[in-house]
């Protein structure tokens, strides 16, 4: 095989995964590592009021290699990426101390414009250099607040931009896109057990108000935000299907 076959050919089965230390990227990271030979993370300081998200990530990425031997081999290095700009032109609930509302358009004030186009724009950028063809995303239009960026025509379009624009082939996977929190658990539970849903309900942090000295049925988190409140309704249904 000659070089450039052999490096293409060892691009194919490798990915990085946007890794925020949440449950969706959590799920998505072992999904990741169920299926691809090299899996790679990827996170974001953008100013975000719950970075405390970014602390569990060692943690969690330790704990789901420990579950799994294949696992262990398979993860990679992380990358944590600062876009503090992002945050300081942002003057959203996630970025700046406020109430969480929603706001004339219709859109939640927690919407930070730009943030997964910014996102999955370095994740190919930092993809391109690490010859990794497979980047996974977390985002979903089943159970979501309505962000404009988590749609999968929006996806789509980005990623035919982003190949067209680096002349590549990236694929930007997005396993939860179709499937709400419970279904989310339910996979979960099919890639890994009972243990990667628990380590996932444990170690993950989703919580907008960066919350984790509240433990409930389903992880930490104060309890009232948005966030809070889509995964403990998802736990709940996830529940009631297991019973």
């Amino acid at each position: 095989m000659n070089a450039s076959l052999a490096s293409t050919a060892s691009t194919q089965n490798r990915a990085l995964v946007l890794f925020s230390g949440g449950q969706d990227s959590a799920s998505c990271l072992a999904w990741a590592l169920a299926r691809f030979d090299h899996v790679e993370t990827v996170g974001f300081n953008y100013g975000q009021r719950h970075v405390v998200e970014l602390e569990c990530r060692d943690a969690l990425r330790q704990q789901l290699t420990n579950l799994n031997p294949l696992w262990e081999k398979r993860l990679g290095d992380d990358h944590t990426i600062d876009l503090s700009s992002l945050g300081a032109l942002s003057d959203t609930a996630l970025t700046r101390e406020g109430e969480i509302t929603i706001n004339e358009n219709g859109l939640p004030n927690t919407f930070v414009p730009g943030r997964n186009l910014i996102f999955l724009t370095f994740a190919a950028a930092l993809s391109f250099r690490r010859g990794i063809k497979h980047i996974v995303t977390g985002v979903c239009e089943t159970d979501y607040s309505g962000y404009p960026d988590c749609r999968d025509d929006t996806i789509k379009a980005l990623q035919v931009a982003l190949n067209l624009g680096m002349e590549q082939r990236f694929v930007l996977h997005t396993p939860l896109m179709w499937i709400d929190k419970a279904q989310t658990w339910q996979l979960c539970h099919d890639i890994g057990g009972t243990e990667l849903v628990e380590t996932i309900k444990r170690e993950s942090h989703s919580c907008y108000n960066g919350d984790r000295q509240h433990i409930h049925a389903w992880g930490a988190g104060c309890g009232s935000c948005p966030a809070c409140q889509l995964r403990a309704e998802g736990w709940k249904r996830y529940q009631e299907h297991l019973s």
